[in-house]
């Protein structure tokens, strides 16, 4: 590793030396708008040192590193300066205020394109709703194009410059962004990050015999290099069958494939595909992206003897285009999807990197918590995990269009006492409904026989107890539902970060079983849980608090309302406490001197929290719970009903 000094000196005199290139290549831009000149340079100078460090690690081996350097440069020149005003603008006040997405005003929410509006347009048209629901992050999910067949749900990515035709245009994603904007909500997409189909243009010259384009990927004459390889990684989709790695009859040669045999790995030791990949990145946030979901960024770097995963040139690669967005496009954001380790996800999170992450952690012992009727893992993993930097903010999520995996940590499971193995086999069987007293009616997704490993598909409402107590008609059972769905949304709309709602659960979504006579979805069980909005039917009845539809959706938009009004909420210090009961999760909130604290019972029995354990906390004798608006005196213990969860202030 070479020596910091001598880093920082050369990339003084490396800028010193391409700076003037630039001027000339970009002369014209400049002289029409110096302004944006005078800013694109301030922010080079800004972000060079870091950037330069970061490439000259992942290429500065290479004899042509300084042209490709130059290359990267000219890239984020030419995108940044040709951002419309508009988006100039944002970028300048996301600048002046770098934690907007801190705010408690931040309420998100997830779809298909398709299944919730149709297309583009009716995303448009759908805005009042969105308003009307409080959000202010709107993630549409895979929308590009990609192949009719073999596309893997949209992350086989064929172009990122086109929008697949049976959803809309590039032109039309442009209008929706600027509509969503001036609306006060945030646009997030996918990045597709690992890999592309090989129908994108890239692959495809590659299949023609390509040199320069072959080497956009990772291919291999015969099988001994992939073999030696393949000795340290592990099979992602088992089921699919063994292996990384798809011979190509076509090209007499072999092709990583880490996910499906479609999706070519990209080669980012390639610093050309690094510059691609940058100017695609900065084509959308031109387009008007806000926030780009970083997809499958653990495998982006390859290094034989390990497992091809969490490498740190993965995360200096995304700290470089990180760096290159602060000087072309300072406004966008990255958000991190590393479904690994907790200890490997945390590594994804900071400000030079993914200001934002999912926490699959949070919603897996959520559901834990339910199966077990126990907190003790939640409360202790949230209380060694939870806190990151404080300039970056978790998004959270109870349910999202993939499956649910056990990403818990063996070691804090071990901890407490309990086999993870073990554990994850009785929270699959709980979740599919094969434990016998189970409420959740959820399938496995991708079950190994051999290992006895799966995850979970369904929707929230499914898996909460929804869909077996209303095919039972027992009205006890549905009241123990409907509490169980709003109790996890009160978790993540009040713990800390950017709360996710992946819409339909608003409404109690059901499974929805017809993918099966799908020839193309048949295979995948997470279709159960990804049907057409109903818009005609469970929708349509959200405004009568006498439907289950009605009584979801009008206190989840409470919640939301009360979330949005209390800056005790805002991205601040989240303390998880004892509660001296196995079954009630706890937690202080406190921002800007405002304290608030969550109590919330994960049974169908009520429980008792000791009066002194909230005086410890800051709450006086005499204090307020937000969620039922009722003011409660602490002279006795505090009782909470099956499911309740109460946000107390003083």
């Amino acid at each position: 590793m070479p020596n910091p000094l001598w880093l920082e000196r050369q990339a003084d005199l490396t800028l010193t030396r391409l700076l003037p290139r630039l001027e000339a290549a970009f002369r014209r831009e400049a002289k029409a708008d110096p302004a944006a000149w005078e800013t694109f340079t301030t922010r080079l100078g800004a972000n060079f040192p870091h950037l330069f460090e970061l490439l000259h690690h992942l290429y500065g081996s290479q004899y042509d590193f300084f042209y490709h350097l130059e290359q990267i440069l000219a890239t984020a020149a030419r995108m940044g300066l040709a951002r419309p005003a508009e988006l100039k603008a944002l970028d300048e006040t996301r600048e002046r205020d770098p934690l907007w997405f801190q705010s408690q005003q931040m309420v998100g929410g997830v779809c298909y394109v398709d299944l919730f509006a149709g297309d583009l347009n009716g995303i448009g048209q759908k805005i009042p709703y969105f308003k009307e629901l409080g959000l202010t992050y709107l993630h549409l999910m895979p929308l590009f194009l990609s192949p009719e067949e073999e596309n893997d749900g949209g992350y086989a990515v064929s172009s990122y410059r086109e929008v697949n035709p049976a959803l809309g245009t590039m032109d039309e994603l442009a209008k929706l962004a600027g509509e969503l904007r001036r609306n006060g909500i945030s646009l997030v997409v996918d990045f597709v990050f690992n890999h592309t189909s090989n129908e994108h243009e890239w692959a495809r010259c590659a299949q023609s015999g390509q040199p320069n384009y072959q080497d956009y990927y990772r291919m291999f004459d015969d099988r001994t290099v992939p073999d030696q390889y393949q000795q340290s990684l592990r099979d992602i989709f088992p089921d699919r069958g063994s292996g990384s790695f798809t011979y190509r009859p076509d090209l007499h040669k072999w092709v990583w494939t880490t996910f499906y045999t479609f999706q070519w790995d990209l080669n980012y030791a390639n610093p050309v595909v690094f510059t691609r990949m940058l100017e695609e990145m900065l084509f959308l946030a031109n387009v008007g992206v806000e926030i780009l979901r970083l997809d499958a960024v653990a495998f982006i770097w390859k290094q034989m003897g390990t497992a091809c995963e969490n490498l740190p040139e993965a995360h200096m690669i995304i700290q470089a285009y990180n760096a290159l967005a602060r000087i072309a496009a300072p406004s966008l954001l990255f958000k991190s999807e590393a479904i690994v380790h907790p200890d490997e996800v945390i590594r994804y999170i900071s400000p030079s990197e993914c200001q934002l992450s999912y926490n699959p952690l949070l919603m897996a012992l959520l559901w834990n918590s339910l199966a077990t009727r126990e907190v003790r893992m939640l409360a202790y993993s949230m209380r060694e995990r939870f806190r990151i930097d404080p300039h970056c903010a978790w998004v959270n999520y109870v349910r999202v269009h993939d499956d649910i995996g056990w990403t818990f940590s063996d070691e804090d499971a071990a901890r407490l006492g309990i086999n993870g193995y073990d554990h994850r086999r009785f929270l699959n069987a709980f979740y599919s409904g094969r434990f016998p007293g189970s409420f959740a009616r959820g399938l496995p997704f991708q079950e190994n026989p051999r290992t006895g490993d799966a995850r979970i598909s369904g929707t929230l409402a499914s898996l909460a107890g929804l869909e077996k107590a209303l095919q039972e008609g027992d009205q006890t059972e549905i009241e123990l539902a409907v509490r169980r769905i709003l109790l996890l949304h009160s978790v993540i709309l009040s713990i800390g970060g950017i709360p996710l709602i992946y819409l339909g659960d608003e409404v109690g979504t059901l499974n929805d079983y017809s993918y099966r006579s799908d020839p193309a979805k048949a295979k995948d069980s997470r279709w159960v849980h990804r049907p057409f909005a109903d818009w005609e039917g469970r929708l349509a009845r959200r405004h009568d608090p006498n439907t289950v539809e009605g009584r979801i959706y009008g206190e989840l938009r409470r919640l939301i309302e009360l979330r949005q009004q209390h800056a005790a909420l805002a991205n601040g210090e989240m303390e998880v406490i004892p509660t001296n009961n196995d079954h009630v999760f706890g937690y202080v909130r406190r921002y800007q001197g405002q304290r608030l604290l969550v109590l919330a019972n994960f049974t169908e029995q009520e429980q008792t929290i000791a009066a002194n354990e909230i005086r410890l906390h800051g709450l006086s004798y005499a204090f307020t719970d937000l969620v039922s608006g009722r003011t409660v005196t602490v002279a006795e213990d505090l009782r909470l009903e099956p499911y309740q969860f109460v946000w107390l202030v003083s």
